[in-house]
């Protein structure tokens, strides 16, 4: 009996897999496309226990395989597996009933032991699945970021209370939307609100709207935010700043589901879905007294992280290049391309702004950058000049981002520079280890004695030195 199947179009992937599966003595076959399955499956009294299954191949996808599977065998656990690591791929296989989400590539133990998992396990509750032929509106590569398109997809189907916390800048009211996007309140409103961009006196009124004469200006009734958000999502960015007595109202109406307009009397229904976000520690802010506890956890059901930009740094090129077509589309203009070493460069920069500030600069470099692939010379000034705030994966990446940098900076002197520098380090590192003592730091270096005493003088290092370091023998 064939207890998992393999579809991807993917030799290399199906000879991995194969080989991964039968080390652990669980018996498999392979399928070069969804079609190959799909007739298999039409055809054989023995379906798999498990699918594992790519999404995008020749012919037929991964998701509508899926659906096909899931039509008929509703228990079957299916993994989707993708080197396409965007949002709609992650939410679109848990909509179509997905055991898992693997993206490519993937660590083959990790991979066997999803397998093994799925074995054991039951599969989640089937679902309606969601057209992908929509652009991608959240990417991303790294392990945080596949977490957060994760819980998108599980929460799909709920209308349960969700507290997104993140910097500025890291996508989340395009989290939000994503939410709302793809849960049951689709077809309903989704409306956003700063509280922190609103003045206080103000803030009331906009939430829950107000009646005719209920203050000095209120010449007509006007519907708050609860109410233009029936029956969809209300999302309050920036909820930790959100003044004390409208936490009290907001907490009535988690409670309760009413409210009141400004001025009115009779209750109103808020069918709405509550999202909050905020930058701020909101543990802290109620130790402070500054947040009221009940409300923080009427509001924290489920909590989402976005992770900083530098806690995400594999994720910088696909964001780079979709960004940068986004822009030419935008300005309808010949996309830009990025060099290999302009990547490299910005994936050592600290982007303290974040996502918002990587879509800017690649704004601006579709406006300003003269030639069609951007270089590090192309980089905005205060980028070239900013100093290296990451340590690299190993010294000769970091050497060649500095390199990039001075080639941008100060052309015509980066060999003498960089040859000085890197001989200077040496020969202060091998006189450090030896208390200043120059033959043993030649030795150490494998250099002669009158080599390291003539390099000390060109180099000007005759007072950069140990208080030993005329010294042959320890004192």
């Amino acid at each position: 009996m064939n207890t998992v199947w393999i579809v991807d179009d993917d030799r290399s992937i199906r000879w991995v897999l194969e080989k991964a599966l039968s080390r652990e003595d669980i018996t498999h076959r392979s399928f070069a496309s969804a079609n190959e399955a799909l007739d298999e499956l039409e055809s054989t009294s023995q379906p798999p226990k498990v699918l594992l299954s790519d999404i995008r191949m020749p012919g037929e996808s991964g998701l509508t395989l899926l659906q096909r599977v899931k039509a008929r065998f509703p228990q079957m656990p299916v993994i989707i597996m993708t080197a396409y690591s965007d949002l709609e791929s992650a939410v679109s296989a848990f909509q179509g009933g997905a055991f898992e989400y693997l993206p490519k590539p993937f660590d083959v133990d990790q991979a066997v032991a999803l397998v093994r998992r799925a074995l054991e396990q039951s599969p989640h509750q089937e679902g309606a699945s969601e057209d992908t032929t929509v652009a991608p509106e959240i990417l991303g590569q790294a392990p945080s970021m596949q977490e957060v398109f994760r819980a998108i997809g599980r929460l799909s189907q709920s209308h349960a209370t969700v507290m997104i916390n993140g910097e500025s800048g890291t996508g989340k009211e395009l989290v939000a939307r994503a939410l709302h996007r793809h849960s049951p309140r689709r077809d309903a409103p989704f409306i956003a609100i700063n509280t922190a961009a609103i003045p206080r006196d103000l803030l009331e009124s906009e939430l829950f709207g107000h009646e005719r004469g209920a203050f000095t200006g209120a010449a007509a009734q006007r519907r708050g935010r609860f109410e233009q958000a029936a029956d969809g999502t209300l999302f309050l960015d920036e909820i930790g700043d959100m003044p004390a007595e409208l936490q009290t109202r907001l907490l009535r109406v988690l409670s309760d589901g009413n409210f009141y307009r400004v001025g009115g009397h009779q209750p109103i229904r808020a069918n709405v879905r509550v999202i909050a976000a905020t930058h701020q520690d909101l543990e802290e802010r109620v130790r402070q007294g500054l947040f009221r506890e009940d409300l923080f956890h009427r509001l924290n059901v489920i909590r989402l992280r976005l992770p900083p930009m530098r806690e995400r740094r594999e994720d910088i090129p696909i964001l780079v290049r979709h960004f940068l077509q986004r822009s030419a589309q935008d300005l309808n203009v010949e996309s830009k391309r990025i060099s290999d070493s302009a990547l490299k460069y910005l994936q050592a920069l600290p982007f303290p702004g974040n996502v918002r500030q990587l879509e800017n600069l690649c704004h601006w470099l579709t406006v300003m950058a003269p030639g069609q692939i951007v270089e590090v010379a192309d980089l905005p000034p205060e980028m070239r000049d900013q100093p290296m705030r990451e340590t690299p994966v190993n010294w000769v990446d970091g050497l060649g981002l500095e390199a990039d940098r001075l080639i941008a900076a100060t052309p015509g002197e980066v060999f003498d520079r960089l040859t000085r520098e890197f001989e200077r380090t040496l020969i202060r590192r091998a006189l450090t280890a030896t208390g200043g003592r120059r033959i043993e730091a030649a030795q150490l270096l494998g250099i002669g004695r009158n080599t390291i005493t003539r390099k000390i003088q060109e180099l000007g290092m005759d007072d950069d030195r140990p208080p030993a370091a005329d010294s042959e023998h320890p004192a």
